[in-house]
Formats: structure tokens, C-alpha cells, sequence
């Protein structure tokens, strides 16, 4: 029989923080986070961590595990989270994975390869390189990282060489060694929900939360991290941190960081529910305001008899 896995994805600012803990109480239970920035300490404003009371009332994992400096991919995630999952089901209890990172969705339910599609802000980097440097650059960073797969390759097949350096990147594995992997199996049922809202309205609650942010410390917690970090971490490439960073570095005003952070956080958004809408296995819910949450726990436990 399969054991049953609870995951809550969606936009930022869609609710899935409060739609877990809610499930989570009713079900006594623990919340895995599949947040690609939560799992950092200090990091706290800028990614719309869990309160302090949220993390006491429910156990969280994969929250405040690492320094801002320390690497983490989405292969590591995978692995470490089949782990806690298997923990908790042992403990007769439902995981309940909720976040919105949809790469780590997508490598936790259909195993890393699968999940390796695409990093688009990378791509981007990678283009920009053999724009300014060529083939051979590009030929040449791969044989650093993967020289099994780049004898078999030539400068000019430039896409195949782009694509192996995009999953070196994202899985910390070779192209290689994936292909040598057979499909994982687990018998485990991942029940997949989405949060929806009006555009209108999660704009507003975007703006709403930038503006809370900012009010609550936002560019102070920016000013630590770039005082005790390298700030060009990768942790640190957030939307949220990057328009900060350059509003103290005296490169644009205030008022235009703060433009451009609600700019890029609804870009974020609208990038987030592509990448979940072209999953037909989430079973998504409409909200129309706060008040729907308790209605669409109580639903999820009924219609999947948990």
C-alpha cells in the first residue's frame, strides 16, 4: 500500500505557510519546506519565513539548516527530504511538504533527472558567456566539470555542451552519471494541491508584503548579510536582497528598489504558476480570501481520507 505525501505549491503570497500549519495541526503532523531560500538562516524578512510562534506550534524542516554561504542544490534536496519523509511515515505520520520552489516539487515527486529542466536565469548567464567568449569557452568549462560527457561533444554542438553544464549546475551530478541512473521507485503517493487566487488580488497582496517587509527591517537584514557575507552568493540572488544590494551600493534610490522588488516578485509569481499549471496532477483551489483556508483543509483531509 502506497504511503500518502501531502505537498501545498503555488505563487509566493498565495497562503501555503498558513494552509500547512492549518493541515498540519489537524493532522499532527511536521511540515517539510521545499523553499530553496528558507533553508538558510538570516535570511529571514526577505523570504517570508515562518514567525517564530509558526515554527514552535509545527516542526518545520529544511528551514534555517544552513549559512548563507554553504551550497545546497536541488539534488541534495531530493535526498535529504525522501529521508525525513520516510522518518515521518515510519512515525505514522502524513508529510506535509509545502513551498514554492517548483524544481524542488518537481525532483521530490519525479526524481532529479526528470526535475532537471531548465534554469532560466542561468541559461541566460551561459548564453551571455559564449556571447562575449565563443564555443570554446563554454567547451572549456564543461571539460572542468564533466569530461566524460565533453569527449563526446564538440565545440559546436554548443547546446548539448550548454545543457550538460545546466544540469552539472543545478544537480551537482554529471550529465553522465544521470544517464547511468535508472528511474528511482518509491512507494509513495504524492497528493499535490495549488493555490489559486484573482491576479488582481495576490498583486495587491504582493505589494501589501513588500511593503510590510521594508517596514520590518528588510534593508537592515539586507545591510547584515552583504556586512557578513560575500554578496555575490547565490543565496543571495533573491528577489527581494539583489534590488536592495543596489540600493546600498547608492545605485538606484530607495523608492526605486522597492518598485522594482514588487516588479520582479509578481514576474516571480507568474513564472511560479506556469511552471505548476503544467502539472495536470495538482488539484487546485480558488481562494477568495482568507477565510477560504480552513474550508480547503478540511477538504483536502475529506476527499483524500486522510
Amino acid at each position: 500500500m502506497e504511503s500518502k505525501v501531502i505537498i501545498i505549491v503555488g505563487p509566493t503570497c498565495s497562503g501555503k505557510t498558513k494552509l500547512g500549519i492549518l493541515l498540519a495541526e489537524k493532522l499532527k503532523t511536521e511540515i517539510i519546506s521545499a523553499d530553496s531560500r528558507q533553508i538558510y538562516k538570516h535570511l529571514n524578512i526577505g523570504t517570508a519565513k515562518p514567525s517564530e510562534d509558526e515554527l514552535k506550534r509545527i516542526k518545520h524542516h529544511f528551514i534555517n539548516k544552513l549559512e548563507p554561504n554553504e551550497n545546497y542544490n536541488v539534488s541534495k534536496f531530493e535526498n535529504d527530504a525522501l529521508k525525513s519523509i520516510r522518518n515521518l511515515l515510519d512515525n505514522k505520520k502524513i508529510p506535509i511538504v509545502v513551498g514554492g520552489s517548483g524544481l524542488y516539487i518537481k525532483a521530490l515527486v519525479d526524481g532529479i533527472f526528470n526535475a532537471v529542466d531548465i534554469d532560466e536565469e542561468f541559461r541566460n548567464q551561459l548564453l551571455e558567456k559564449r556571447k562575449l567568449f565563443g564555443n570554446e569557452y563554454l567547451y572549456d568549462e564543461l571539460k572542468k566539470v564533466d569530461p566524460i560527457s565533453a569527449e563526446k561533444m564538440l565545440p559546436q554542438n554548443w547546446k548539448r555542451v550548454m545543457r550538460a553544464l545546466e544540469v552539472f549546475h543545478l544537480s551537482g551530478k554529471q550529465i553522465s552519471a544521470h544517464h547511468k541512473e535508472q528511474r528511482r521507485n518509491v512507494d509513495i503517493k504524492f497528493l499535490q494541491f495549488g493555490l489559486r487566487w484573482n491576479r488582481e488580488i495576490l498583486y495587491a497582496n504582493i505589494e501589501k508584503r513588500v511593503d510590510e517587509m521594508i517596514e520590518n527591517g528588510l534593508v537592515e537584514e539586507t545591510k547584515f548579510l552583504i556586512e557578513n557575507y560575500n554578496r555575490d552568493l547565490n543565496s543571495l540572488n533573491t528577489v527581494g536582497y539583489k534590488e536592495l544590494i543596489s540600493y546600498l551600493d547608492n545605485k538606484i534610490s530607495l523608492d526605486r528598489a522597492i518598485e522594482l522588488i514588487k516588479r520582479n516578485t509578481r514576474r516571480f509569481a507568474k513564472r511560479q504558476l506556469t511552471w505548476f499549471r503544467a502539472d495536470d496532477r495538482i488539484v487546485w483551489f480558488n481562494i477568495k480570501s482568507q477565510k477560504d483556508f480552513e474550508t480547503i483543509a478540511d477538504e483536502i483531509i475529506r476527499r483524500e481520507d486522510l
